[in-house]
């Protein structure tokens, strides 16, 4: 597991440039009036703090000329102070509450994007993974956006207006500073792109970890019964120590880059006041003067080294939003038609399989499906049998659209699957998977995700349905008991129970049951199997099944083989013909014929 995902970080293209940060305009656009009302805060903050020097220095040269001048100066700064604790207010707020709300866009972007993505992409992408981009990378994009964007610009404000004004102090001082700006630019490109690389690693093995971490723990009773608990720390540690590491390059970088810049611009400021203080004393500068020189090159310098540091938070936000635009434009093998055809209403429920032959993605060598014809006319209940991996189960994944036939078509009704929406044919099938999804909610709106629009009394009567009403009845708080993450609290035969309930609550016109008996005690499954019988009774129905009981029920029983057709008929006529089913009936039906 660790493996793979070390394998996954270390192949990992480079960071792009800071330009990446682009990415994020899409999201800030709709609200241009607060960047507008946050811009003009900080250009009202950065202005006041140029003003600043100036009365400093005119207070330093006019000092022996009055007392009433004195007291003007003075009250004229705390004016200046108040109109800069005003616009720094109006700043923060403006700026945080931007970050804010495009961060929230974006964390919901990503999330309806990733939960409409076909199971093929999650066969190549860990959903820790996803969440660590939702929740750590857009903590990075808040960060800049709600601080560190608008902390930059204030400073290069001031670092421009800084420049000016002290090229209108003295030229020939500023000059001299001019002559130290390369030196501080080199390091600041050469350490910055090492920052950058770092900065995507950084973000990518955290990632992992959250990945790791993830599929640890939603496993942890898998992991726990085969004792692997050393294992699996010893894979987070692994990963985790893989995170740390890289931050401490990360940091040791930036830490090296913050150095070199602070030392030389602080270094040549002294060196520029040096020469000031001598033309002070040979009478070129007045001493107010050169104050508001020096306070004007220590605010330069400043923004300099808050520019510097800054830079290294861009680098890691920018390689944030690069894996955040990757997402949002992740391609999917399947889509919906641009012009989808509507499936007719009311739905029939005839299911077709022309010449369909599958692949797996991540098994390209290996026929799911191979050549398979398959017609299910309306209200026909149709049992698929044969050994693990026959390919029953893609039947089904295809028949949802999960994935698309690699030659072939699928078809509802007469209507090829991938000419419709998606969400337009799934509403006319319910699903019981063989291994059922219990959401954390309470028993109630479990069953109530079949059709959110069920009232309490539907929902009831879906779980007497399913045999379901008395274990919930039987709960605390009855179907408002919260099951858990998982469904912790119910047992196996109890979670598919409450899957049934769910199936049988969405009433669609097709019904697919993945050994949706498999997990039931023989009483449980006999009262399941009465429900299935009613429910089915006007849908079609398709069932992939082990058990005799359910199996022999079936209108017509269909045998895979090794992803094809291999025999079709009722139960006494397979029997009878010997073969494949035959010798499944023998041995992998023995539970449900001694039920019988």
């Amino acid at each position: 597991m660790a493996r793979h995902q070390s394998t996954a970080v270390e192949d990992r293209a480079a960071s792009k440039r800071v330009g990446a940060l682009g990415g994020l305009w899409p999201f800030i656009a709709p609200y241009r009036g607060l960047v507008v009302l946050a811009g003009l805060a900080l250009t009202l903050t950065a202005s006041v703090s140029l003003l600043l020097p100036q009365a400093v220095r005119r207070v330093i040269d006019e000092f022996g000329n009055g007392a009433e001048l004195l007291d003007g100066y003075f009250g004229a700064a705390i004016g200046i102070a108040a109109l800069l604790a005003l616009g720094t207010g109006a700043r923060y707020y403006l700026v945080t509450r931007l970050g804010e709300r495009v961060v929230a866009d974006i964390r919901r972007a990503v999330f309806d994007r990733v939960i409409g993505m076909s199971p093929a992409f999650y066969e190549r992408t860990l959903t820790g993974e996803i969440i660590s981009r939702i929740t750590t990378d857009t903590t990075l994009i808040l960060s800049v956006i709600g601080s560190s964007v608008s902390v930059a610009l204030r400073n290069l404000l001031i670092l421009v207006g800084g420049l000016v004004l002290m090229m209108l102090t003295s030229a020939k001082l500023t000059g001299l500073v001019f002559l130290i700006v390369p030196a501080v630019i080199v390091p600041i490109i050469t350490q910055g792109r090492r920052l950058r690389r770092l900065s995507r690693e950084n973000q990518d093995w955290i990632a992992a970890s959250s990945g790791a971490a993830s599929e640890a723990l939603g496993a942890v009773q898998t992991v726990q019964a085969f004792t692997h608990e050393d294992h699996s720390r010893r894979d987070f540690g692994r990963v985790t120590e893989k995170a740390f590491d890289s931050a401490r390059a990360r940091i040791r970088t930036r830490a090296v880059m913050t150095i070199i810049v602070i030392f030389l611009v602080f270094a040549g400021v002294v060196g520029v006041l040096w020469i000031g203080a001598r033309d002070v004393r040979t009478g070129a500068m007045t001493p107010g003067a050169l104050v508001q020189f020096v306070i004007y090159a220590v605010m330069a310098a400043g923004s300099v080294a808050a520019l510097s540091e800054i830079w290294g938070e861009l680098q890691r936000a920018a390689g944030a939003t690069e894996r955040l635009v990757e997402l949002l434009g992740a391609g999917d093998s399947v889509t919906d038609p641009e012009k989808p055809v509507a499936l007719p209403r009311p739905v029939r429920g005839e299911i077709g399989f022309e010449g369909v032959t599958f692949h797996y993605p991540t098994r390209p060598e290996q026929s799911a499906l191979e050549a398979v014809d398959l017609h299910v006319k309306p209200g026909e209940t149709v049992a698929l049998v044969g050994p693990s991996g026959a390919g029953k189960t893609t039947v089904i994944q295809l028949l949802l659209r999960f994935y698309d036939p690699d030659r072939g078509r699928v078809t509802l009704d007469g209507v090829p699957l991938d000419a419709m929406a998606r969400a337009d044919f799934r509403r006319a099938i319910a699903l019981v998977p063989q291994d059922p999804v219990i959401f954390a909610a309470s028993a109630r709106e479990n069953i109530r995700y079949g059709r959110p629009e069920a009232s309490d009394a539907e929902v009831e009567a879906a779980a007497r349905a399913a045999a379901a009403h008395d274990f919930i009845a039987a709960l605390p708080d009855g179907y408002g008991t919260w099951l858990g993450e998982r469904g912790v609290m119910l047992s196996g035969g109890q979670k598919q129970r409450i899957a049934i309930a769910r199936a049988i609550l969405r009433d669609a016109a097709v019904l697919l049951l993945d050994e949706a008996t498999s997990a039931l005690d023989a009483e449980s499954e006999r009262a399941v199997q009465k429900a299935v019988e009613v429910v089915s009774k006007d849908r079609t129905t398709i069932i992939v099944a082990h058990r005799l009981a359910t199996v022999k029920k079936a209108d017509r029983i269909i045998v895979f083989d090794h992803g094809r057709i291999v025999a079709t008929g009722t139960h006494d006529r397979l029997v009878a013909e010997g073969g494949l089913y035959a010798r499944l009936a023998r041995l992998q039906f023995t539970e449900g014929l001694a039920a019988e």
